[in-house]
């Protein structure tokens, strides 16, 4: 469990120390900047907006189980067809069996 405790905090320091080392460069510090207001102006539209963005959700959600159903019916139609599939050898077996005994028949071997 030590172990554990001392890898975690490691990586955490890590990534901290790569976190401020990274934003001794102008364009880093610049973009991390630029993005960390993109987010809070989002942030504060939605806390601002709820209804809007419930459906948002709800709209992903609908596309998701349209996804959903459509990766069903297609998985279904799919396991069809290799079913069908599987069925012809013993069709094509049944025919040139047919044809055999067709064309064994006394009428036809003169």
């Amino acid at each position: 469990m030590m172990s554990e405790s001392k890898l975690f905090k490691a990586i955490a320091i890590g990534a901290i120390a790569g976190a401020v080392i990274s934003m001794f460069d102008r364009k880093t510090r610049e973009h991390t900047i630029e993005a960390t207001k993109k987010v809070k102006e989002r942030v504060v539209y939605y806390a601002n907006n709820r209804e809007e963005l419930q459906q948002i959700i709800d709209q992903k959600v609908e596309a998701a189980q349209k996804i959903y159903v459509n990766a069903s019916e297609n998985i279904n139609t799919i396991v069809s067809k290799i079913e069908e599939v599987k069925e012809i050898p013993d069709s094509v077996q049944t025919i040139v069996k047919e044809t055999k005994s067709e064309l064994n028949k006394p009428e036809h071997l003169n």
